[in-house]
């Protein structure tokens, strides 16, 4: 079985000293199963971001070690940069990436938020999934007032009490932020312009906080004397780097400015640059004609080694996982259907709701798929809990947490099915007519899809010790049932 990795992504507060800089980088590395990915480091944000894989224990070793050196290196009484800051390790998320769910990764986040509070006396805040209260989930809002502001605020209001760590804020390391999220995307564009002031414009219109995109936070910076908007992409199967960067070019030309260029700060799944590739070229079928990609098809795991993984006695991947594919295999025909019918003139008053659809479908397939590997790795907790002794005190407890986020991936998947259904029928009325019957075998694969997973939710909870633990979620399956028709 391939081994469990996260991805971590530590940003420091320190893009000048290479001295600096490399000690990091051998502290991150030192720790036995870390593989190092990336480093950037810009000297005008005054800002590093690493980017690491690695095992989950492995993971939270190497993220400690790195910070614990940043608050022997970093002061932040002397620092300045143009990103906004509040600790010497400013923030620390967790991303799934195999065989790792995100329930993993917030009980990681929240392992080494306690380590980093009680051993370094550095505050930090729970953020994003691992949030612990609704206003911490954006990382803006979490460093409000930055380092300066925090330090005033820290033991003082009651609302900045950290999650972890002391009352106090470090009195050079600041606080850190430690958090879990999906895949998220850093992505800065460069005006053509010193105007500042256009560059905050733009980043008002973008940023999801402002009625902009969904899933973007963004501000305008002068970096290098050029009006930069930053971006973070939280979801890049919400809001692709090509959208943002056409809504952003847009404003631009409106105020009279180019754009320069644009960057990627640490790394960005290939599918988001295929996706911008294709978006440049109006080439529908991109990923169909990528060289590497076929070879990667060729050389790796098929559909048939999937298939014949699934027909082993293995029990993982099992029904979840083939329920989950079943749904994106939905949202890939109602994809299919969708671009059968932009383009062609007998369709031209259906290609604006075809369009809308074709987005959602998208977002749809990529969450979808997700939950294909996620059922797999949760299912992977159950057998590890039921293993635990017998005289182990937090047996029980163990096994009813790992069959809690065993049912949570297949209902988040059923929710997501259920939207294909009825996009499916959507399209299947407006669409191309030779595709119709495409449309309603997407409407059943969706279904089906639904049943499935909604009965893993159900064995799931049927099998915990403390019932009560899963009454939400078995409330949110016969309300998601009732609304399909009792299910």
């Amino acid at each position: 079985m391939p081994t469990p990795l996260v991805e971590c992504v530590p940003n420091f507060s320190e893009g000048r000293d290479p001295a600096i800089l490399n000690a990091l980088r051998r502290t991150i590395t030192g720790v036995p199963g870390v593989r190092l990915l990336d480093v950037q480091a810009d000297a005008a944000h005054h800002r590093s971001v690493f980017t690491f894989v690695a095992p989950p224990a492995a993971a939270a070793e190497a993220a400690f070690r790195a910070v614990a050196l940043a608050a022997q290196r970093i002061d932040l009484t002397r620092h300045q940069g143009e990103h906004p800051r509040m600790g010497a390790t400013d923030v620390v998320p967790f991303v799934p990436v195999r065989d790792v769910t995100m329930d993993d990764c917030v009980a990681l986040a929240r392992e080494l938020a306690g380590r980093v509070g009680e051993q370094l006396q550095i505050p930090v805040f729970l953020y994003a999934k691992a949030a612990t209260r609704p206003e911490r989930e954006r990382l803006p809002d979490v460093r409000k007032g930055q380092f300066e502001g925090l330090r005033e605020r820290i033991g003082t209001d009651p609302a900045a009490d950290p999650d972890f760590g002391p009352k106090r804020i470090h009195p050079t390391a600041g606080c850190t932020a430690i958090g879990a999220r999906p895949f998220l995307v850093a992505f800065n564009i460069y005006l053509d312009t010193p105007d500042v002031q256009i560059a905050k414009d733009i980043a008002k219109v973008v940023r999801t906080s402002s009625g902009g995109l969904p899933a973007v936070q963004a501000s305008g910076f002068d970096v290098g004397g050029r009006g930069q908007v930053s971006m973070n992409l939280l979801d890049i199967d919400v809001t692709p780097p090509a959208v943002a960067f056409a809504l952003v070019a847009a404003e631009a030309r409106a105020r009279g400015v180019g754009v320069e260029r644009s960057e990627v700060v640490g790394l960005i799944p290939e599918r988001a640059m295929v996706g911008a590739g294709a978006a440049l070229l109006k080439l529908a079928d991109a990923p169909n004609h990528l060289l590497e990609a076929r070879i990667r098809d060729a050389e790796g795991p098929s559909l048939d080694g999937w298939l014949q993984d699934l027909a082993s006695a293995h029990p993982v991947p099992g029904g979840g996982s083939a329920a989950a594919l079943a749904g994106a295999v939905a949202a890939a025909l109602v994809e299919m259907v969708c671009r059968l019918t932009i383009g062609r003139k007998a369709y031209a008053a259906a290609e604006p709701k075809a369009r809308e659809i074709l987005e959602e479908a998208t977002r749809l397939h990529g969450e979808l798929r997700r939950l294909v590997d996620e059922d797999a790795a949760a299912y992977a907790h159950v057998t590890a809990a039921y293993k635990l002794a017998k005289d182990d005190r937090e047996r029980v407890h163990k096994i009813d947490a790992a069959l809690l986020g065993a049912a949570r991936a297949p209902l988040d998947g059923a929710r997501r099915a259920a939207r294909v259904m009825v996009i499916a029928e959507e399209v299947g009325e407006i669409g191309n007519r030779n595709a119709r019957s495409d449309a309603a075998v997407a409407r059943h694969l969706a279904r089906a899809a639904v049943l499935g997973m909604l009965e893993n939710v159900r064995v799931n909870l049927g099998s915990l010790n403390e019932r009560r633990l899963g009454e939400h979620l078995a409330a949110a399956v016969d309300e998601l049932a009732k609304g399909l028709g009792g299910l």
